[in-house]
């Protein structure tokens, strides 16, 4: 609007200046001598033919200028109108998906209340019966299985209702207290432990005595432990170890439902009783327990810890004995939650002070962030030390330079710099904490790493390949002795068995070796050189994350 009365104003001031330009020019006229055919008139004429000309075109610009502005608020009404119909029918849409949220909830709350009257005859509808009736839910094929509604896969046969699993062997197990058949079913499947993990809850409903079919089932976690045996090195027991205590967490995932059961009704007073003597049994072997040796990932503490949690037997036992405890599983994902339940909280800045004086800054730093005690234990200055305590310890000492010990000196430090990245990403702590120089750092030594494999390959000699086209005689040559073979002979075990075991060496028939086109000239090795290949394959430790 500025510019337009700007504008205006100098289109007003052309008369004005018309008038001062006809007065300069009859001025001018009278100091000419010679008349001029130019005359005033015609000037004047066509100077206010400019001015009519753009005040027109003055008046052209601020119409088009109006109806620019109003189609502009149009617009934008329209829009405005536009966004509140979109926010409208997203609204309801949400309010739809909520509705059919509930009703499916409502469904499967109502097949699980029927499942539970259902008797053991009823519930055998989950396989065929034998009798020419209509196929179970096993053996529908995959695709009708895909293409039933939510609502239908909750659905058997008319004479009564219960879940569709993807693992039904785990209810008849329950069903069945078969503690020993679940333990085998679970290895057997364990590729596909996780889908497992999250039917167990629903199919422990199905036994008749969950939390003492969960007890049954810890029987053997010290039984295969043999006399002679190291427990941590089998991998059986182990994999029984684990299954015992994801037994235990799935039920205390059952017993946290409260729509599903009554955790009252599941863990009475003859249950905890049962599991207190468990945990007496077991509470011995942990005193010979090293925290230092179990890095933080002892299942054994694990095992023990879990079990007063999900059977509420923690009040029976020393707070200070669990206290000790808690380092020893640091490294396990479920510690948060075992230390709140166990009522634990408290004293987790005690756990945490143990877990910095011992050098594990990244098992501080998770539980600092579980507990919200990062004000008191900044994560920043907890990884630093964490990474300059690695490379101090990763330094060669004098006189021990030799290539293994270089390379574990690398493999630590790699391991402590990948370390302190995950734990920057897992806390979003890259603000704080910069990870392009560790980055750089990694690279760099994996780098190195790799050249050494290089050359280490390199170093390696290579047995000989037999000819390119099978021939098994070259061209008779006068100066070779006939009975000396391409490759001179050894001692035994000069070189080790692996330096042959190469899958590019294709050994010929011993009595069909070509002779030699330069002579019987032998290759002549330093005594060393044996030497050599026996400390070149050398032990390569793990990370220490």
């Amino acid at each position: 609007m500025d510019n337009t009365n700007s504008v205006s104003t100098l289109i007003d001031c052309t008369t004005s200046k018309i008038q001062q330009l006809q007065k300069a020019f009859a001025e001018l006229e009278s100091h000419r001598a010679v008349t001029l055919n130019l005359k005033w008139k015609e000037l004047e004429e066509h100077f206010h033919g400019l001015e009519k000309s753009l005040k027109r075109r003055f008046h052209e610009l601020e119409s088009q200028e109006k109806e620019f502005e109003s189609r502009t608020v149009e617009a934008q009404k329209l829009l405005e109108k536009r966004q509140a119909a979109v926010v409208a029918k997203e609204q309801a849409s949400l309010e739809t998906l909520q509705e059919k949220r509930d009703a499916a909830i409502y469904v499967i709350t109502t097949a699980r209340e029927k499942q539970r009257k259902v008797s053991t005859e009823e519930s055998s509808v989950v396989t065929d019966d034998g009798q020419g009736g209509p196929p179970s839910v096993e053996e529908k094929p995959p695709d009708v299985m895909v293409s039933e509604s939510n609502f239908e896969e909750m659905k058997s046969a008319e004479n009564g209702s219960i879940e569709v699993m993807s693992y039904p062997q785990l209810v008849k197990l329950c069903e069945q207290m078969d503690s020993e058949g679940l333990h085998k079913f679970i290895s057997d499947n364990r590729k596909n432990l996780a889908s497992i993990r999250e039917e167990i809850p629903l199919a422990l409903r199905a036994a008749a005595n969950p939390a003492l079919f969960v007890l049954e089932s810890l029987e053997d976690f010290y039984r295969l432990e043999g006399p002679n045996m190291d427990g941590k090195k089998d991998s059986n027991l182990l994999g029984v170890r684990r299954t015992c205590i994801m037994l235990m967490e799935c039920l205390s995932i059952l017993l946290t439902n409260p729509d599903l059961v009554s955790a009252s009704d599941v863990i009475t007073e003859e249950v905890k009783d049962l599991a207190e003597a468990i945990a007496e049994e077991w509470k011995p072997k942990l005193d010979a327990l090293d925290m230092d040796a179990s890095n933080g990932n002892s299942l054994e503490a694990h095992a023990f810890l879990q079990l007063l949690a999900t059977f509420g037997i923690a009040s029976g036992f020393d707070e200070e004995e669990l206290f000790r405890l808690i380092p020893m599983v640091s490294r396990r994902r479920q510690t948060a939650d075992l230390c709140r339940s166990l009522g634990l909280t408290e004293r987790m800045p005690g756990v945490i002070e143990v877990l910095v004086s011992s050098g594990r800054q990244i098992d501080a730093v998770n539980l600092a962030f579980a507990f919200e005690l990062t004000e008191q234990f900044s994560p920043v200055p907890l990884l630093k030390s964490y990474l300059k305590e690695a490379r101090k310890a990763s330094l060669v000492k004098p006189g021990n330079a030799s290539p293994t010990a270089q390379n574990e000196v690398n493999d630590r430090e790699l391991a402590a710099l990948k370390a302190v990245l995950k734990s920057i990403e897992e806390h979003k702590l890259e603000d704080q904490y910069p990870v392009d120089p560790l980055q750089k750092r990694v690279l760099q030594l994996e780098k190195a790493k790799a050249d050494k494999k290089r050359v280490a390959e390199a170093a390696k000699p290579q047995p000989k390949r037999p000819r390119a086209n099978g021939v098994g005689y070259g061209p008779r040559v006068t100066n070779v002795v006939a009975d000396k073979t391409f490759y001179p002979r050894v001692a035994e075990n000069r070189y080790p068995q692996y330096m042959y075991d190469r899958q590019f060496v294709y050994p010929g028939p011993a009595d069909n070796h070509c002779p030699s086109l330069l002579g019987s000239a032998t290759y002549n090795m330093s005594p060393a050189h044996g030497n050599y290949f026996a400390t070149g394959y050398q032990y390569q430790p793990a990370y220490l994350h």
